[in-house]
């Protein structure tokens, strides 16, 4: 598996609008084989931040770069965006979540 982070700052007067502006990009993403999650977070620190948590199988991250809905949202997309996004990703992830030991909850 595949786990992409990516950090994108939005432009303040597009801020709260994002999640429907990056609707359909997410939907189509979610409807992909291969996809494990895609799943955006807004920062308590930076109200112009998101934070995009994604995972593929290996092989079908390649395929999510190419798909359609890909290239339509890099070329519409940006214009709401103040920087180039951050991004960071790691391979050979193993697919299922681990409990946080150190906040065990009885």
């Amino acid at each position: 598996m595949i786990l992409i982070v990516v950090k994108w700052k939005i432009k303040p007067e597009h801020a709260d609008a994002w999640p429907e502006l990056s609707r359909e990009f997410t939907e189509a993403s979610r409807a992909e084989p291969g996809n494990k999650f895609f799943e955006w977070s807004r920062s308590l620190d930076d109200p112009n931040q998101y934070v995009l948590i994604e995972a593929f199988d290996d092989d079908a991250a390649g395929t999510h770069v190419n798909s359609d809905h890909f290239k339509k949202a890099q070329a519409e997309l940006p214009q709401y965006v103040q920087e180039t996004p951050e991004i960071r990703n790691w391979q050979d992830q193993p697919e299922e979540w681990h409990r946080l030991g150190e906040f065990e909850v009885s």
